[in-house]
């Protein structure tokens, strides 16, 4: 192992609990060990026992699950009331113990006005008739009970009830019952979900989601009563010894509801600033928590508690160590850490251990990799969010996920393995064959790699000289490091296999292939836009790849995820960057994280980027742009450069002899999540 990782690999101790290393896996929504918005309800999740598991084996020193809701999202069962769930629990404890890891459960309040109701379930609720017959179901108003009434952070047309003192006391009892069902289990301990994030305990805490007048609003220790009296009564309950973690934001990071803060922004902070945290840090070790597993921001700011690739690395690891100075006990720094400058930081004393969530679903075996000194062979995650966690929304819609990604949260993009393990496996193929993969973009490559893992002779066309395809281009922004970094990495694995890859390579004819079986992934070219002018614009992809160059003052046509982050990437480099969209709103698409379209929305805003919404392309002239707003008023704008971004259509090849495999965009226009899952979908059945 390499010395400057050397902190990372030192044992510590949360209360009496020894922890072999200073490597947390970090909670997932999704991975519960207790299910996830299932119809069987509340139950021993297999699949999330396999995951924890699996990376238990490969040297994490503490695991803590997703959370899990002490009463059941469907149905509405009380954890506590699952004895046999806790007697399967105690079977798998026994295993993970075996590893030298230890766990720690997670269990949450509730989400309140953070709930993610979706635009199937908003309706129901928003319709006074209708809401009592789904309530058996899954009784959105108690869901969303937050401390006062307040707006829904994803559909703020919704006014979230405010949660009686009943409703509290019932609660904090559950705690107690689930802890000790938990420690009786031979759980390590248990982490409190949250004093963070804008979860319910922590609306209680901050000013602006709490209104109350009783004795769980109003001075800092009546907002801060709820999650004192949980941890209070947990001990009471299991022991001074049993450890309790809260999970904590050290600053909110908020400006107004919906409306976050982005980095080295100066404003006006209406949850929890800084001082108030040093205040709450101490009080909240006083009451009795045993760790603080930090990071920062609220649903409201959510991109500093789920950094997207556009946040810095360790982007949290200074206001983190700031507050560790104000308490005795561990503090978890996560966001983006780098094993690294987390490695310094442990040594410094700056933090107690280091966060990861996310590379763990990418790369289960990481933390090995990283003991052999293997780190060119760790897969990177790329801050993504699309298999584990697509929650997106934008004006006008509540979370427009699908409900098959609702409950099947905690997958990855570039790992179909992971939490689908009995769906995507790797078995050798019982009839190997020749197999031709036309493409070396990510599809093709993903292909090429699933077909010679299971045995099948491949060979790789590629028409340029260089593997990647258009993922180049979409790495090439200056904060996509981690999608250069995954590129590096497919290059290498493709080596370790006895894959012939044939660069520099057109087919223009598939059945002059010698093959047995045809895939392509041939992917996607540009629209044209059927404007005057439209030739004087530069295609996303030539900006991108530095084959055209671009003045001041740039008008990006296209608001969707590419264009904003040319338009991004633009300012980054001092530009001025002007946005152009048909739709109601920036990134009006499903599949893109709210974490991340919001990082980009807020930072516009933030900065002042003209947007331009509701609003078409009229003409480009030199120097000029005409645009149209709905109401069909035509406007000029002096621009120095025009870049288009309006999206790609499939560019297949096909073949009258042969049957064809199609993949990725060359079948439908998609991500990185629909190529690679796509490419397993075939692969496996060849």
């Amino acid at each position: 192992m390499d010395g400057k990782y050397q902190a990372l690999f030192t044992p510590w101790k949360i209360g009496r609990v020894e922890i072999k290393n200073r490597i947390v896996l970090c909670p997932m929504g999704g991975t519960s060990l207790f299910g996830w918005m299932e119809f069987t309800g509340c139950h021993f999740d297999r699949e999330a026992a396999k995951f924890f598991l699996e990376r238990a084996q490969e040297n994490v020193g503490l695991i803590i699950p997703g959370i899990a809701p002490l009463r059941d999202t469907i149905l509405g069962k009380w954890l506590w009331k699952n004895e046999k769930m806790f007697r399967e629990l105690k079977v798998f404890m026994d295993e993970i113990h075996k590893t030298g890891a230890k766990l720690f459960v997670q269990l949450t309040a509730g989400m309140g006005r953070s709930w993610a109701i979706t635009d199937h379930i908003a309706p129901l609720h928003k319709n006074k008739f209708l809401r009592p017959f789904v309530k058996p179901i899954i009784d959105t108003s108690y869901q969303l009970a937050s401390p006062s009434e307040l707006p829904a952070r994803w559909d703020p047309e919704i006014t979230c009830p405010a949660m009686t003192v009943e409703q509290i006391k019932e609660i904090i009892d559950a705690f107690a019952r689930t802890a000790k069902l938990c420690k009786e289990a031979g759980v390590d301990g248990v982490e409190v979900h949250a004093v963070h994030e804008g979860y319910l305990l922590d609306q209680f805490t901050l000013k602006y989601t709490n209104h109350r007048t009783d004795s769980y609003g109003g001075s800092f220790e009546n907002r801060y009563r709820f999650p004192v009296e949980v941890v209070q009564v947990i001990k009471a309950t299991c022991g001074e010894d049993f450890p309790v973690s809260l999970r904590y934001s050290v600053e909110s990071k908020v400006k107004d509801f919906c409306v976050g803060a982005v980095p080295g922004e100066n404003y006006t902070e209406i949850g929890r600033d800084m001082a108030e945290s040093e205040k709450a840090a101490k009080y909240l070790q006083d009451a009795g928590y045993d760790m603080l597993n930090a990071d920062n921001g609220t649903y409201d700011s959510w991109y500093w508690a789920h950094p997207p690739m556009y946040m810095p690395q360790n982007c949290n690891l200074e206001d983190v160590s700031h507050i560790k100075k104000f308490v005795d006990i561990p503090v978890v720094c996560a966001g983006r850490m780098e094993p690294d400058v987390g490695a310094k930081a442990v040594e410094e004393g700056r933090i107690d251990a280091v966060g990861v969530a996310r590379q763990f679903l990418t790369d289960p075996q990481w933390v090995t990799k990283l003991l052999e000194e293997r780190l060119e062979d760790i897969k990177p995650c790329i801050c993504c969010h699309s298999g584990c966690f697509n929650f997106s929304s934008w004006k006008g819609h509540a979370n427009n996920q699908d409900l098959g990604d609702t409950r099947g949260l905690a997958r990855c993009a570039l790992n179909p393995q992971t939490m689908q393990s009995e769906k995507y496996k790797i078995e050798p193929a019982k009839k190997p064959c020749r197999v031709a993969v036309i493409g070396g973009g990510i599809g093709g490559m993903e292909a090429a790699l699933v077909c010679a893992k299971r045995g099948h002779q491949v060979t790789l066309y590629e028409k340029s000289g260089t593997l990647g395809g258009v993922f180049i281009a979409a790495a090439a922004p200056s904060f996509k490091e981690k999608d250069r970094q995954l590129l590096a990495w497919y290059r290498r694995e493709l080596e370790k296999h006895p894959i012939t890859i044939k660069l520099n390579t057109e087919i223009k004819d598939l059945n002059t292939l010698d093959a047995d079986k045809l895939i392509v992934a041939t992917g996607a070219v540009a629209n044209r836009l059927p404007v005057p002018g439209a030739e004087k614009g530069i295609q996303a992809v030539d900006f991108l790849l530095g084959k055209r160059s671009v003045g001041q003052k740039v008008a990006i046509v296209g608001g969707g995820l590419t264009g904003c982050e040319i338009a991004y990437e633009l300012y980054l480099q001092g530009k001025e960057p002007v946005i152009v969209e048909m739709q109601e709103d920036l990134i009006a698409t499903k599949g893109v994280c709210l974490a991340n379209a919001s990082f980009l929305r807020d930072f516009f805003r933030a900065n002042q980027v003209p947007v331009y919404l509701n609003t078409r392309l009229g003409e480009i002239r030199d120097g000029q742009i005409t645009v149209v707003d709905a109401q069909g008023k035509r406007k000029d704008l002096a621009v120095d450069s025009v870049i288009l971004s309006t999206g790609y259509r499939p560019a297949p090849l096909e073949s009258k002899g042969k049957k064809v495999y199609v993949i990725g965009d060359a079948k439908q226009v998609g991500n990185l999540r629909s190529v690679i899952w796509q490419a397993w979908d075939v692969c496996m059945k060849l």
